[in-house]
């Protein structure tokens, strides 16, 4: 695993877990977590239980005794170090998004292809997919419960930005993230809408917004937190991005992704509209699901809840008995699962990198439609190969 911070450690969490609770068809060994500062990065191995720490990235990746390469760093250094690594013949896990610019995911993506006809597999982390209700969200679409997809409402909302004596942290520079709320959580949104209706974002319209647009710089920090030093910054990238989309088959969708939603911590939310019902889901409540079923005798109508804790709903049979309920991490090994089980079948795992290029233009469409005051924007397409 390349990188150790906030996600370094949800994706520890989820390799160690990951053999225990599921019978994966391969053993998995936590060999070696690389990081920039040795001491720094000694520490995160020993606390989540890697074998060794390293320093060079490149040399851990030669080494014969390494199959997977998890990439947990800022955005970057994706490209650079995926690409490295798949050309190594190793499989890639890499977090989201995949990459800061159309331009770098296109050579990830090609890289990936490369690599696909050697038996090389590559991930991109959309975790949230593999919450059990979201995984259920999207089939009970796919097997006709809502009918025929006509709206979208997806937000992914939070707070931790709000005080603005919080210090810049790379997250707010866009030479390391590519962008703000938008790639970041963004991302995620855009994602889950695709992923659970089967259907493309083809356009956008949007609006970005930079609303504390200085902020003290960083003397320390981890994750989401940090201590502020001497002087200022400039916030490069944007705070809340505000946008709606035309579907493949002419529905639309709204997303709002923000960091300035005081009183939201990490509120991800979707609903999804049908011509025979509706399906609704928010991470802060993610052991549930709401249905509308409109097809139910008109006194009967309303949404219901689905626990998602019986052991036929996605993943949960590997955890605890009906109505234990399961957290955050838990997608984390979720990931691992299925990354593991695909190497071994020798299939293609998803969301692979050609579904996070689709993400990184879907982002880049709203970046130009902001920048054009919003006028509607195509979502780029590769150009067929001749």
């Amino acid at each position: 695993m390349i990188g150790y911070g906030f996600m370094g450690a949800a994706h520890s969490v989820g390799w160690r877990q990951a053999p225990r609770m599921f019978d994966l068809p391969r053993a998995v060994e936590m060999t070696v977590v690389v990081g920039r500062n040795a001491d720094a990065v000694a520490s995160a191995a020993e606390k989540w239980g890697w074998a060794e720490s390293a320093t060079d990235w490149r040399e851990v990746i030669g080494r014969d005794d390494i199959d997977i390469v998890d990439i947990v760093t800022p955005g970057d250094s994706h490209a650079e170090i995926a690409i490295a690594a798949l050309e190594a013949g190793k499989h890639v896990l890499c977090e989201k998004p995949l990459a800061n610019t159309v331009t770098e995911a296109e050579a990830m993506a090609e890289a990936a292809e490369r690599a696909r006809a050697r038996g090389i597999r590559s991930m991109v982390g959309f975790t949230y997919r593999r919450v059990p209700a979201v995984t259920l969200l999207r089939d009970m679409i796919a097997e006709g419960a809502i009918g025929t997809v006509q709206q979208v409402r997806a937000a992914y909302r939070q707070d931790w930005l709000v005080d603005p004596d919080m210090p810049l942290a790379w997250r707010l520079q866009k030479e390391h993230a590519g962008s703000g709320a938008l790639g970041d959580i963004g991302a995620h949104i855009i994602d889950m809408t695709q992923f659970v209706t089967g259907l493309g974002v083809d356009s956008v319209t949007g609006t970005l917004e930079t609303i504390v647009k200085q902020r003290p710089l960083q003397a320390a920090g981890s994750g989401l937190s940090g201590s502020a030093g001497e002087g200022f910054g400039e916030v490069t990238v944007d705070d809340a991005a505000i946008f709606t989309g035309r579907l493949s088959n002419g529905a639309l969708a709204s997303f709002e992704a923000t960091r300035f939603a005081t009183g939201r911590k990490n509120a991800l939310t979707i609903e999804v509209s049908g011509d025979r019902g509706a399906l609704a889901f928010d991470l802060e409540d993610l052991n549930s699901l709401r249905f509308y079923d409109r097809t139910a005798p008109d006194g009967r109508q309303g949404f219901t809840r689905i626990l998602v804790t019986e052991p036929q709903h996605p993943y949960v049979s590997a955890w605890w008995p009906a109505g234990h309920m399961l957290g955050y991490e838990h997608g984390f090994s979720h990931q691992v699962v299925d990354l593991v089980g695909a190497i071994d079948a020798g299939t293609d795992p998803h969301p692979s990198f050609d579904e996070g290029l689709r993400v990184q233009r879907v982002l880049d469409a709203v970046e130009r439609s902001s920048s054009a005051d919003a006028v509607w924007t195509g979502v780029a397409s590769p150009v067929p190969a001749s």
